[in-house]
C-alpha cells in the first residue's frame, strides 16, 4: 500500500464518481488516496475495522477463509464500491479478505473521522444504505445465475473476471491466481468438472494452461459465451 499525495488526483476521483455531495466539506480534509498493486491485501478477514475505503479504481476480489484455512471466493468488484461499509455499521472487525486483482486505488477515511462528522450525515448515511442494498441485491443475483447458467458459461464469466480489468490497459489476459478448487466453489460445481471444461476451452483455442498460468487467447469469444460478465 502506498500513500498517493496527489489532491487533484483524488478530487478528479471524487468528480469523476459523483463523490463531492456524499463527504462533506468536514470529512475531506481526513480523506487519502491510497494505491494498491496486483495481489496486495486491502484488509483480512479477523482484522479490527479502522478504515473505511472507496474502490475509484481497479478490481478486486473478496473471499472468507474457514478455520481450517480453505478459502471460498466470493466476489469480484469495480469501481464505485465501498470496502469496510458493514464493518463500520456494525462495529466489528473486517468480515472478508480483500485482494487487489488488478492495480488499484482507493479513497480511505479513518472510523474516528466518520464517526464525528459522518454519523448524522444524510448523504453519506444514504450513500452508505444504497450500496449495502445492492451488495445483498447482487448477491442473490449471483446465486440465480449460478443455477440458471451453465457451467461453461459460469467459467468464462470468472476467467474473465480474474484476468481482465478495463480500466487498466495494462492489465489483461494472464493469470496465476485461478485456484481450481476456489474456482469450483465460487462457479458452484465439482473440482473434476471443471477441469474437465477448463480442457475443453483449451481444445477451443480459448485459452491455454501452461505453467500454472492460463493466458486467455480468444477474448471475444469468451465474451460471447459469458453472454455477460455475470459475477460483476
Amino acid at each position: 500500500m502506498e500513500e498517493i499525495k496527489d489532491r487533484e488526483l483524488m478530487d478528479s476521483y471524487l468528480y469523476e464518481h459523483h463523490l463531492e455531495s456524499v463527504f462533506n466539506e468536514r470529512l475531506l480534509p481526513y480523506m487519502t488516496l491510497y494505491s494498491f498493486e496486483q495481489g496486495e491485501f486491502i484488509c483480512s478477514q479477523g482484522d479490527p475495522s479502522q478504515m473505511l475505503y472507496v474502490l475509484v479504481k481497479g478490481k478486486v476480489k473478496i473471499y472468507t477463509t474457514s478455520v481450517d484455512g480453505k478459502t471460498l471466493i466470493l466476489s469480484f468488484k469495480k469501481p464505485l464500491e465501498v470496502i469496510g461499509d458493514i464493518e463500520y455499521v456494525q462495529g466489528i472487525n473486517i468480515i472478508n479478505t480483500v485482494e487487489a486483482v488488478s492495480s488499484v486505488s482507493m479513497i480511505g477515511i479513518h472510523h474516528r473521522w466518520l464517526k464525528k462528522y459522518g454519523n448524522d450525515d444524510a448523504p453519506l448515511l444514504q450513500f452508505l444504505l444504497n450500496i449495502i442494498t445492492r451488495k445483498f441485491q447482487i448477491k442473490n443475483n449471483t446465486l440465480s445465475f449460478n443455477l440458471m447458467h451453465s457451467v461453461e458459461v459460469r467459467l468464462a464469466s470468472y476467467i474473465l473476471s480474474v484476468s481482465f480489468d478495463e480500466s487498466d490497459s495494462l492489465f489483461h489476459g494472464e493469470t496465476n491466481t485461478i485456484n481450481i478448487k476456489d474456482a469450483a466453489n465460487f462457479i458452484g460445481t465439482s473440482y473434476r468438472h471443471l477441469n474437465r471444461i477448463i480442457g475443453q476451452f483449451c481444445n477451443e483455442g480459448l485459452i491455454e494452461r501452461t505453467k500454472g498460468f492460463i493466458l486467455v487467447k480468444d477474448i471475444e469469444r469468451l465474451r460471447t459465451l459469458s453472454t455477460h460478465n455475470i459475477y460483476e
